[in-house]
């Protein structure tokens, strides 16, 4: 997401040059192996990736805090989730640069993260049905949002501030397409890239030895 007023179109990576773009702390991995992806060097093109002001304070929503700030003029762009985006958008003070998962940017860049519940092995063999029911709980909920996405709402109110809670069910509906449970091959060979690109592994790691292929048949119930 960058400024409304920044004359850029979508998927330029070029128009992230000499800004400040506000990013969380870890996530910010990925910003910077996107911009070494699409040939950018932040020294050289003078891209500073800065904390967003305010997004550390207790119970405060990173992407609320990204989308104030960005209005305030405090940064230039930021690297969010939906909820930011949403809300910038709809205030008017920014517009979408690069939306990865949609293909925008460098395509190695879509399998850099994806969001996944992690435990250990131990568990797994200790307690398999304690891990399938969870698998179980969150297909269920993808099947609930595909089926009514304005449930979402029921827990935007319990956590997010009232202007923002009122969005949720907008934001689910438009990205309905990436809910699923599912984890592919191509995901984990993306992901084992960018943890080598970043010094996390010295080597890949094998699909069995990140997903609990074990439970693949619930992905799908």
């Amino acid at each position: 997401m960058v400024r409304a007023d920044l004359r850029a179109e979508r998927g330029d990576m070029n128009a992230l040059k000499e800004l400040r773009i506000g990013a969380d702390h870890e996530p910010d991995a990925a910003l910077k192996q996107l911009l070494i992806a699409s040939g950018l060097d932040a020294e050289r093109n003078k891209v500073q990736i800065v904390p967003v002001p305010g997004a550390g304070e207790p119970g405060v929503s990173f992407g609320v805090a990204a989308a104030k700030a960005l209005e305030a003029g405090q940064i230039d762009a930021f690297w969010a989730n939906a909820m930011a985006t949403e809300i910038a958008i709809r205030r008017g003070v920014g517009k979408v640069l690069l939306d990865v998962r949609r293909g925008d940017g460098p395509p190695a860049a879509r399998n850099f993260t994806f969001s996944g519940v992690v435990t250990t092995d131990a568990l797994i063999d200790r307690d398999p049905e304690r891990i399938a029911a969870t698998v179980r709980a969150i297909v269920k909920t993808h099947k609930a949002l595909r089926a009514d996405p304005t449930r979402a709402a029921e827990v935007g109110k319990r956590r997010f501030p009232p202007d923002a809670a009122e969005l949720i069910a907008a934001i689910i509906e438009r990205d309905l397409p990436f809910y699923d449970a599912a984890i592919s091959e191509e995901a984990v060979n993306g992901l084992n890239r960018f943890a080598q690109s970043i010094g996390l592994l010295a080597e890949p790691v094998s699909y069995e030895q990140v997903v609990a292929a074990r439970f693949r048949d619930l992905w799908r119930l």
